[in-house]
C-alpha cells in the first residue's frame, strides 16, 4: 500500500490506536481520533501532560493503526515522524483539527479557552511508511 491510498483510507476512517515507545521500549497505545492537514501530515489533539505526548516528545518514532469504522474489514498502519506543536503556535493547527473531524464549533472562543485550560497541543505526525503490505 502506498502512502496515498493510506491517506484515502484515513480520510474515511479516523478511528485509531496511537502508539508510542516508553522508556523501556515497551509499546504504549492509545485510542484516539486523527485528522489529514492539506500536506497529508496526521493531527492529533493531546494535552501536554499526556504519557504519549511525553512518549513522542521523547522518542518522535510513532505508529498509528486505523482501524474501519465497522472494525472489521481492513485497517491501515502507518509510521512516522512526530513533531509535538505546543500552544500558542498549536492553536490555528486545534481549530484546523475540530474543523476537519466535526466541522464549525458552536463557539470558538469557548474552544480556544478550553484548548488553553486543558493545556491542550498538537502531535503531528509526518507519514514515511503505510501498510500492510502483504497478507497471510
Amino acid at each position: 500500500m502506498d502512502i496515498d491510498e493510506a491517506r484515502d483510507f484515513i480520510n474515511d476512517n479516523p478511528r485509531c490506536i496511537f502508539a508510542t515507545r516508553r522508556r523501556d521500549g515497551a509499546p504504549q497505545m492509545t485510542p484516539i481520533v486523527a485528522a489529514l492537514d492539506d500536506d497529508g501530515s496526521l493531527l492529533i489533539s493531546s494535552r501536554e501532560t499526556a504519557v504519549k505526548t511525553k512518549n513522542a516528545r521523547r522518542d518522535p518514532h510513532v505508529s498509528v493503526c486505523f482501524l474501519r469504522n465497522e472494525f472489521f474489514g481492513g485497517f491501515v498502519q502507518v509510521d512516522g515522524t512526530a513533531e509535538i506543536v505546543s500552544l500558542p503556535d498549536a492553536m490555528d493547527l486545534l481549530v484546523d483539527y475540530y474543523r476537519r473531524l466535526s466541522g464549525e464549533h458552536p463557539d470558538w472562543d469557548d474552544y480556544r479557552a478550553a484548548m488553553e485550560r486543558e493545556k491542550r497541543c498538537v502531535i503531528r505526525v509526518t507519514i514515511e511508511r503505510a501498510g500492510p503490505n502483504v497478507s497471510g
